[in-house]
């Protein structure tokens, strides 16, 4: 059947759906219009690659107990006999939606209980086939048709997703190939593939990152694109030698679970407030300062998502691009080619834009653009790696910034860190106790007699914890602090008292709040702030 394209979503589908009603009445067939999770049974596509059942539009489900096929189309006959022989059993045909149907094949294959442990027990000690180049990015819910090494490659990679790990590491030892993947910030251990596999496993990840799989004594870097379903997510894949073999890792890039509101960062309501309110500065500079893999990057993009990019130029230039936003221009850092943070930014700044973002201020010459840039008319952000938000004005006096242009240009500072969250399901009460390393007993002293909570564990979760949530130290750069900048009066300890007058929360003031609502346990807090 031919469908118009003209007619709107809502209206071809209604037209599917009398159709197929049509056809349940002529064929006396049952018609579903919405499948249901416990309908689909992943036993029942062990030997259906995922690409025919995607093509034909066809599901093995379970219905009451009983063995059916969902199609769209029920003169699908021979297709139909196909599957009941391929499954041995006689399949009931039911009708559903096509869309519905393609939705329940990626839902199925994602979550059938394949993993790299089982793999590797069900795997001979054989030879491993030659890896081959794909195309454009794998997929992996399409295991079984691919070479051994590439099935416990896609696996790993499954895996990981699954799991939503923000890395994998591939470790080579004198007698084993280790596996770890970082959840939630924590390191892993997972089923280790054998060591003769090593080889074939690490030239794989190469092949698929388009890195030269001959050169083995120099650190390498790349890029790959591997698929779920209809979603995409970037690996970004490094290699160094070290004295057992290349060491392997890799960095999860999804997009769909990155791009976040600020509204759902863990910044308290008031602290949001003030800081989405500095985003509505014409002009200057704000900072978000952490250590790596603190989420800098993730507020700033969540930051930029809160600006009128249809009548703002709005250009960044970042090593590496993480994530491809919407109506922004992205510039990659290339130092190879001389393509460095601050050649890009000369050149950005001839590209009449409204609001620059730099990835990361490293040096004295990028400093000094960025900020000449925020003194003549534009909204800069950038980040820096400094403990805390104060730390940002002794850095960058550090480097050489001049104290008057900084105080000029400086509108507000947000240092960060990432801590796990608590699992809402186990975690229990417990008591603040009197003494916590690291916390002042002061502070400790106005919680005292209060509750918090503390991790227990579950099958929900990973040892109590699940998800992270951040915390947050939000500096404005008000008339007290610019002054003190301006006159040389910079140290930590009287920008923080400035700071605080003007209220300033700090990262362990909002630490502590989030320990008394359940979020995270003061363990937590202490190991992270």
């Amino acid at each position: 059947m031919t469908i118009n394209r003209e007619i709107p979503p809502a209206a071809t589908a209604g037209v599917e759906r009398d159709r197929l009603r049509e056809f349940g009445r002529t064929y006396g067939l049952q018609v579903l219009e919405r499948i249901a999770p416990e309908n689909l049974d992943s036993t029942l596509i062990a030997d259906l690659s995922v690409e025919w059942a995607r093509t034909h539009c066809l599901l093995p489900v379970t219905l009451e107990g009983e063995a059916c096929v969902l199609t769209a189309d029920p003169d699908q006959v021979a297709q139909q006999e196909y599957l009941a022989l391929l499954l041995g059993r006689e399949l009931r045909p039911v009708l559903a939606p096509r869309a519905a149907i393609l939705s329940a094949i990626e839902q199925c294959y994602y979550s059938r209980e394949a993993s790299p442990g089982d793999f590797l027990k069900d795997m001979a000690r054989t030879e491993a086939a030659p890896v081959r180049v794909a195309a454009q990015s794998s997929d992996l819910l399409q295991v079984a048709t691919e070479a051994p090494v590439t099935q416990l490659v896609n696996l790993i990679l499954l895996e990981a997703v699954k799991r939503r790990s923000s890395d994998i590491h591939f470790e080579p030892f004198e007698s084993r190939l280790r596996v770890r993947y970082r959840i939630d910030g924590v390191l892993y251990e997972q089923s280790s593939p054998p060591k003769h596999l090593e080889e074939s496993l690490v030239s794989r990840l190469k092949v698929m990152a388009h890195m030269d799989i001959a050169e083995k004594r120099l650190p390498q870097d790349g890029m790959a694109r591997v698929r779920v379903g209809e979603r995409e997510i970037d690996v970004r894949v490094s290699t160094i030698p070290v004295a057992e073999g290349e060491r392997v890792v890799l960095r999860l890039l999804d997009s769909s679970s990155a791009l976040l509101p600020l509204s759902a960062l863990g910044m308290a309501a008031g602290m949001r407030a003030r800081f989405e309110q500095t985003l509505t500065s014409p002009d200057g500079m704000i900072i978000v300062c952490g250590p790596t893999g603190s989420g800098k990057t993730t507020t700033l993009y969540a930051a930029l998502g809160l600006l009128d990019a249809s009548r703002r130029n709005i250009l960044t230039i970042e090593d590496p691009i993480e994530y491809q936003l919407p109506n922004i221009g992205q510039m990659q850092v290339k130092p190879k080619i001389g393509l460095t943070f601050s050649t890009g930014l000369r050149h950005i700044l001839r590209q009449d834009p409204d609001v620059i973002l730099v990835g990361e201020t490293r040096d004295l010459e990028t400093a000094e653009i960025a900020i000449r840039s925020a003194l003549t008319g534009h909204l800069v952000f950038t980040t820096l790696h400094t403990n805390d938000a104060p730390g940002v004005v002794l850095r960058l006096m550090d480097m050489g910034v001049p104290a008057h242009l900084l105080s000029s240009c400086l509108r507000s500072v947000l240092a960060q860190r990432l801590v796990r969250r608590l699992c809402p399901v186990c975690k229990r009460p417990a008591t603040v106790p009197t003494v916590v390393r690291g916390i002042p007993a002061a502070m400790l002293a106005r919680y005292a007699g209060r509750s918090v909570w503390e991790p227990a564990g579950c099958e929900q979760c990973l040892e109590g914890f699940k998800g992270r949530v951040g915390l947050f130290e939000f500096m404005p750069v008000g008339d007290a602090v610019r002054e003190a900048m301006r006159s040389g009066n910079t140290g930590r300890g009287d920008l923080r008292r400035l700071a605080g007058a003007e209220g300033m929360v700090t990262l362990l003031d909002d630490a502590l709040e989030k320990v008394l609502v359940g979020l995270t346990s003061l363990a937590e807090v202490t190991a992270v702030a």
